[in-house]
């Protein structure tokens, strides 16, 4: 688990393919790998990786073609900078939000804009979350915790103060960006709790369990 407080801004180094994945080693600039052991969970732009080499100042992790179809990974280019961000321990401070690093999908920035010293922007979610945000609800995006200003359809905008800019890649942000989304985890629970008993339905189709269960077999 995260807070979507970023830590440090990465560098992507290198990009070895694996046989239809690949694996990213990224610089980790001032993120504190002290302590960090291989296992370790770290959110690489909201998306969450599990290290498997740790270096002085980098880490290596495998990004699996699932990760690869929900996230922006796939088009990252050695190079490219992420938001970096340490799994939460029982001491950290929770000054974002609780995030997973599981990402539900991926928006596109639509606009940008000043507003005094903030930016503000306009990112477009994908139909299927869209009823997960809400306005002064809190949104994931790139791994940073945010809260949402407003909300007009697949539509929302966020108020970006000076400070987020400088210490993530927030300040890269142009129209046409697609950028990782994670909803709120609250959200996508009491979804599933409202459905109350038809959760437990099964989706995939007339079987003979299924008629047996309903009555129409004995």
């Amino acid at each position: 688990m995260f807070t979507g407080i970023i830590q440090s801004i990465g560098k992507i180094s290198h990009i070895q393919p694996q046989g239809g994945d690949f694996r990213l080693t990224i610089s980790t600039g001032k993120l504190p790998l002290v302590g960090a052991a291989l296992g370790d969970s770290i959110a690489v732009s909201g998306v969450c990786l599990t290290a498997i080499e740790l270096g002085d100042g980098q880490f290596s992790a495998d990004v699996s073609r699932e990760t690869l179809s929900r996230t922006t990974l796939g088009t990252l280019k050695p190079g490219s900078r992420v938001n970096l961000e340490l799994a939460l321990t029982p001491t950290t401070r929770l000054g974002g939000h609780i995030v997973s690093g599981h990402v539900d999908g991926v928006g596109e920035v639509v606009q940008r804009s000043a507003d005094a010293r903030s930016v503000r922007f306009v990112i477009e979610a994908p139909a299927n979350l869209a009823k997960y945000v809400a306005e002064k609800g809190s949104i994931c995006v790139d791994g940073v915790s945010l809260t949402v200003n407003g909300v007009d359809g697949k539509r929302f905008d966020l108020n970006i103060v000076p400070h987020t800019l400088a210490e993530t890649t927030m300040e890269e942000f142009q129209p046409g960006r697609k950028v990782n989304l994670e909803v709120d985890l609250l959200a996508r629970y009491l979804e599933r709790l409202l459905l109350g008993e038809k959760a437990a339905v099964y989706s995939g189709g007339i079987t003979e369990e299924l008629l047996a269960n309903s009555g129409f077999l004995k």
